[in-house]
């Protein structure tokens, strides 16, 4: 059912969040580039709750990170549930779970890259066992897009796991419609070509390859493309588009049935809603058609998606659960938040977003994440934006961007991964010790903060 929140109800919420535990927040310092001015940004960490008592060890956990004193009916794939007012995913053992994971969980393809892992590890194959024990020791239990997962599978305890796929990207790559923009693929116009007579058919192409997971319990759910353009002026730019163009003619066609004489806001919204609204159902039945059992996670929302209450009606229609990459945000926005979950029905989970330490030795200026002065803030900033999350409700998961740093000598990567220190690990495959503490003690905690909350 979809649930309308007013403007007022958003800013209300929205202030009673930020004056929740006021007296007990760290101050740290932030920017977005190293030439920009520090600034101060309040900051919840778990010493600092009021009244919560932190654990040192987590509930214990089945194989697939949902905690053995809850259980729920077990299907033998992960699935949501809204349990008295809080979403979870349930686990494929039928385990409540509230999902942490590391996003491109890869050892890099560099020749810095492979002489490191080579020297740590010797083969790929222990990389994915030491790897993944580390992730485990520290509180994950997944990995998320742009992961390994071929090499991941053999690791005697293995992770949950997500596929990456491009079913926009490939049909937008075949037909020569793209060029690449940092961190995504562009299109004309910003416009992505769904109405292409052509595209359904290319959906059920990229969908015949995961058939061959459909029964791998492990498995989390298929993200459909990343990051994909929504701007605000889409139907402006759409009617911009040559003549022949099929996404200008159904522009056209939808505006004149609507019988619209000046385009306003709403209007702009009810267009992307109408464009998405074809993007999620024919991705999503190409997915289903090929795979019925696990989840269908959407193409990764990001930057203008994710203020378009009409995308996420639409995409409540078809996805499971919503996945968002969210940059920009100190603390997770609690207006948007709750209206994802209002317009779509489904909970969500945030697929990338991270920061930099300046004591890491990069230049830190590729990126959309923030700077911060060292590792043990990096920590606070997840601690920050995790407690945000689960106290939420409507989130049942977060892939941390990402495992290892960049390798600046790597001309090969996408221009937003270049000279930046977004890992867990650095290019010697070492953890950053601080970082990982704070996210450990976190994690220890999830379903802790979760009951926390829930009082």
């Amino acid at each position: 059912m979809k649930i309308d929140l007013t403007r007022r109800q958003f800013a209300l919420s929205a202030a009673s969040c930020a004056s929740l535990h006021a007296e007990d927040l760290l101050i740290v310092k932030a920017r977005r580039k190293p030439t920009d001015a520090w600034k101060e940004y309040p900051t919840r960490t778990l010493d600092r709750l009021a009244g919560f008592k932190p654990v040192t060890a987590a509930p214990k956990t089945g194989i697939y990170g949902g905690r053995l004193d809850k259980k729920q009916r077990a299907t033998g794939f992960f699935h949501p549930a809204e349990i008295e007012g809080r979403w979870y995913l349930i686990d494929p053992s039928g385990n409540l779970c509230i999902h942490a994971g590391i996003c491109s969980l890869t050892a890099g393809k560099s020749a810095a890259n492979v002489r490191n892992r080579e020297a740590k590890f010797g083969t790929a194959e222990n990389w994915a066992a030491k790897t993944s024990e580390l992730l485990r020791a520290n509180g994950f239990t997944g990995c998320g897009g742009w992961s390994d997962v071929e090499v991941l599978r053999t690791a005697p305890r293995r992770l949950v796991y997500c596929t990456t796929n491009n079913f926009m990207g490939d049909f937008g790559r075949a037909k020569k419609l793209t060029h690449q923009q940092s961190g995504h693929l562009g299109y004309a116009n910003d416009c992505i070509p769904v109405f292409h007579p052509e595209f359904e058919a290319s959906c059920d192409a990229t969908a015949k390859k995961l058939a061959v997971t459909k029964d791998d319990p492990f498995l989390l759910g298929h993200f459909s493309d990343n990051e994909l353009p929504a701007p605000a002026d889409l139907l402006d730019k759409a009617l911009r588009l040559d003549a022949a163009d099929p996404g200008r003619q159904a522009a056209q066609k939808w505006l004149d049935a609507r019988n619209v004489t000046s385009i306003g806001d709403a209007d702009r919204d009810a267009f992307r809603g109408f464009v998405f609204d074809r993007y999620f159902k024919l991705t999503t039945a190409a997915i289903r058609k090929y795979d019925p059992n696990h989840l269908c996670l959407g193409p990764r929302m990001h930057g203008p998606f994710l203020k378009s209450a009409a995308i996420f009606q639409a995409a409540g229609k078809y996805v499971d659960v919503l996945s968002v990459n969210v940059y920009n945000y100190w603390s997770p926005p609690v207006d948007l938040m709750a209206m994802w979950t209002a317009q779509s029905g489904k909970p969500f989970i945030v697929t990338e977003w991270y920061t930099k330490g300046e004591d890491s030795g990069y230049p830190n200026t590729s990126g959309a994440g923030w700077n911060v002065p060292t590792q043990k803030d990096r920590g606070w900033f997840y601690q920050n934006f995790t407690i945000g999350l689960i106290e939420s409700k409507n989130c049942v998961g977060w892939h941390w961007f990402k495992y290892l740093d960049n390798d600046p000598q790597d001309m090969t990567t996408d221009p937003s991964n270049r000279d930046s220190n977004k890992g867990l690990v650095n290019l010697k495959y070492e953890p950053y010790a601080d970082l990982a503490a704070a996210m450990k003690s976190l994690n220890a905690n999830i379903h802790g903060l979760a009951a926390y909350f829930d009082r």
